[in-house]
Parts: structure tokens; sequence; C-alpha cells
């Protein structure tokens, strides 16, 4: 079976856009992408109106952008503090995931998907640690975090 031509909704990764018209396999688009909102199907009429919604769908992004840019600069001024149990070398006996930050931020007041911090592996060690998160492929940011030993 062919490709099937969707008008995304908002951003998806790896995919496209907001307002894009792109081709995916029939079963992406039945199951995954127009339930959830995130494209309607390329239809006849629904291509008229893509000028429309590219027009309400940049307003929208605009929008979004200022709001993730005011996140990012509460991100950037925050210090975190995890106390967990480590040994004399200063290796914890558990480690800190980004499911942990994401709590420690929560705490702080601003919630952020746990998804969109971006460790490479779970931290193991007592120290200061920057963490990256990417909010949106343009608004990227950092948090500090300071692993200490739990009394």
């Amino acid at each position: 079976m062919g490709a099937v031509k969707v008008i995304l909704r908002e951003e998806v990764p790896k995919l496209g856009a907001a307002g894009d018209l792109v081709s995916v396999k029939p079963g992406y688009a039945r199951n995954f992408l127009v339930p959830r909102g995130m494209a309607t199907f390329a239809t006849e009429s629904n291509i008229k109106e893509l000028e429309h919604h590219k027009r309400v769908i940049a307003e929208k992004l605009a929008k979004e952008l200022k709001d993730l840019r005011a996140v990012s600069h509460k991100l950037k001024a925050m210090s975190l503090e995890a106390k967990r149990r480590a040994g004399e070398d200063g290796k914890l006996f558990g480690s800190v995931t980004s499911a942990n930050i994401a709590e420690l931020i929560e705490e702080q007041g601003v919630t952020i998907d746990r998804r969109k911090i971006q460790l490479a592996e779970a931290i193991k060690e007592v120290g200061e640690h920057t963490i990256p998160i990417k909010l949106h492929s343009e608004v990227e940011s950092s948090v500090k975090l300071v692993v200490s030993l739990e009394e």
C-alpha cells in the first residue's frame, strides 16, 4: 500500500513542522497522528484550508515559543539539589534519572516532561552537573543540579 498525505497540526519530531504537508504510511496516519490530533488527512478541502491553518498554527507556535523561552530563563536561573546515599569514593548507590530531575524541577514550580531532559545516562556521582533540556527544536536550556550526600 502507498503513502497517505497528511497536514501536520503541530511539530512531529523527525517528520515535520506544523503546517507541513507530508507523506506517511497509512497506518501511522490512521493509528497515531490523526487520533492524537497531530495531523489531518490532506483532502481537497483541507488543502484549501491549509493557508488559514498555517496562519493559525504560526500564531500558536509564536505564542508557544514565547512561553518556552520564558520557561528556559526560569530553568537557567534554577539550582536543584538531590540528596542521595553514596560510597566513600563519591559513587551513588542508586542514580539520579531524568524522572527524578523532572520531579525536582516541578517542586520549583515549573512542569517539564521528563523526555525533554537530555541526559546521556543517569547521574551516578556526587557533585555539580549541568543538565541540558530541549524544550523545543528552537529552544534549549539547562539547569544546574548538585548531587550531595544524604545524611
